[in-house]
């Protein structure tokens, strides 16, 4: 089956949930919480950039929702009678992609606004369902549409950050487009919108404005990602409970959290997900018999929180963490304000990042050859191409695994003498039955080589001390893991290698002397602060144990905020 040819498959077998449509029980649930209106042809309802659309019901007549691309309008889709607009980016709180306006001499809508739908989809399982569903299918389809244009990004071929606004977006499921100077599409846009090489990466907005050479911060902006207020001087927001970190841990504490009535809050470095998020494969995580990616099982929990009331704001980095006058006080890095965030409690779920390659010239080639995902994306880039793997966990595994799918050859590089002490069994017998991926034991990368990009690497047999140069697009780097944990205060005590002790080991912290009780199991040295998954001392390092952990913080959160009752 051609690609073309699976594209009209998904279309098909998606188009009555895309479309679907309220009966009159649904209808009555919204009906309260909404306000009637009539529009005229041509009136506009929302348009694109708008953040927290409300709801759009059509009670009669017609709602045509279109992109303005180029100066030119392109109809994407037409909705009748009890037909409602949106997509998750009403769930996400994100910016609209499209704007809509009235097509009939006269329609009649319903209009819930954003706090009400979000209520509803919490409390109204009987509506919840077949919006949710709409929207997660309306999104994909919108994906997978190679004539929406979304926001675009305009990047030299090479440009490491064109590549990284592309992932940024990428990851946090934003439709978009990145188009290369050097094709027609690119030359063009740049010579309408009077664009120099100097003036590139840009982002070309929802309204078609161009952005130059912008910070990832401006980009979450103009996508609605970043919930922290802007254009104050000094602001505070108060919540129950601050989760720092949307790997598996926090998005499973955000997720049972928020559904439990807690006003939550999650502050991620860069997009949810973690690690598990860049994993192409999970295969022994509990209920799904064929695995799962990361990416999909992250987005799903992401989706979930969002359903529940959760705000998740990205990219917010967290600078510092307080305690004052018997709350918690974690300082946010916001652009343009000075944003305090006061949480009754708060669980750090930070994580722990890949160790760096101790190779010459690494540096140089950081998104541009040198990698710590292996997803679709990154495996469109070494298509028929000798990769290297380094690393012998299961990430790694699961990595060489996906990439022999496309590529021509997978170098595993490890520095032990095999892969049973450190992968699971399951996957160490795939890996070494696979033909062609090769396992180079006791090997290490001690050079890279290339232009703007990555073209070989020198790796060193470090028995015999033999070197060897091979030619590679890519470097899939998985190997150890550092914790997240050099931002936080000392009074948060942490073991030789960085990790966050919790429970018993913690009891005699000065903190809870006169505190009245023992620490919970993930509860660390300073009363009200957790700490949950990868970055906890003494975890499994494992997606199901991090998801459990999270759930399991909430249950500690619920103890600590009785005390405030």
């Amino acid at each position: 089956m051609t690609e073309d040819e699976r594209d009209q498959q998904f279309y098909r077998d998606t188009e009555s949930i895309a479309h679907a449509k309220l009966d009159d029980r649904q209808l009555a649930m919204l009906e309260p919480l909404g306000t009637r209106r009539v529009v005229r042809r041509g009136e506009l309802i929302f348009k694109a950039g708008q953040r927290d659309l409300p709801l759009i019901v059509i009670i009669r007549g017609e709602v045509e929702v279109f992109e303005t691309r180029d100066e030119q309008e392109q109809i994407l889709t037409t909705a009748g009678e009890r037909a409602f607009s949106g997509d998750v980016g009403m769930l996400m709180g994100t910016a609209a992609l499209a704007s809509a306006r009235g097509k009939a001499d006269e329609s009649e809508i319903l209009e819930v606004p954003a706090e009400r739908l979000r209520q509803a989809l919490a409390e109204l399982p009987g509506v919840s369902e077949v919006i949710v569903r709409a929207f997660i299918m309306r999104r994909r389809r919108l994906e997978r549409d190679k004539e929406f244009a979304g926001l675009r990004i305009v990047a030299q071929d090479s440009s490491r950050e064109g590549r990284q606004l592309d992932d940024f977006l990428h990851k946090n499921h934003i439709p978009h487009r990145l188009i290369a100077l050097e094709s027609e599409d690119g030359e063009a846009l740049c010579e309408r919108l009077h664009l120099a090489r100097r003036d590139l990466p840009a982002l070309i907005t929802a309204n078609g404005m161009p952005l130059r050479r912008p910070s990832l911060r401006e980009v979450a902006r103009v996508a609605g990602l970043l919930r922290a207020p802007a254009g104050e001087e000094e602001s505070e927001i108060a919540c129950d409970l601050a989760i720092v970190g949307a790997g598996p841990a926090g998005l499973a504490a955000s997720v049972y959290a928020a559904s439990e009535g807690l006003k939550t809050i999650v502050l991620e470095s860069y997009a949810p997900g973690g690690q598990a998020g860049s994993s192409s494969l999970i295969e022994n995580f509990f209920g799904f018999p064929t695995g799962i990616s990361g990416g999909d099982l992250t987005y799903s929990a992401q989706l979930q929180a969002y359903r529940f009331g959760a705000k998740i704001s990205t990219p917010s980095q967290v600078l510092t963490l307080s305690f004052t006058d018997g709350e918690h006080r974690a300082r946010l890095q916001a652009e343009g304000c000075n944003a305090i965030l006061c949480a009754k409690c708060v669980i750090i779920a930070t994580g722990a990042d890949y160790h760096r390659l101790d190779a010459e010239r690494r540096e140089d080639f950081e998104g541009s050859g040198v990698y710590y995902a292996a997803t679709a994306r990154e495996g469109q880039l070494c298509r028929s191409s000798t990769v290297i793997v380094a690393g012998g966990g299961n990430a790694a595994g699961q990595a060489a695994m996906f990439l022999s799918e496309s590529a021509e050859k997978v170098l595993l590089v490890i520095r032990g003498e095999g892969l049973a002490k450190s992968m699971s069994s399951y996957l160490s017998r795939r890996v070494e039955a696979r033909q062609n991926i090769e396992i180079l034991s006791h090997t290490e990368i001690r050079k890279m080589m290339g232009g703007k990009v990555l073209e070989a690497v020198e790796l060193e047999n470090t028995q015999t001390h033999d070197r060897r140069t091979v030619q590679t697009p890519a470097v899939f780097s998985m190997i150890g893991a550092k914790p997240c944990t050099d931002w936080l205060p000392p009074e948060i005590e942490r073991d030789k290698k960085g990790f966050i002790k919790t429970g018993h080991a913690v009891a005699s912290a000065p903190a809870w002397k006169d505190a009245g009780r023992v620490p919970g199991p993930l509860e660390t040295s300073r009363p009200g602060i957790f700490a949950a998954g990868d970055v906890r001392s003494g975890s499994v390092k494992r997606c199901a144990a991090a998801v459990g952990e999270g759930s399991m913080a909430v249950e500690g959160v619920h103890e600590v905020l009785r005390t405030y009752a």
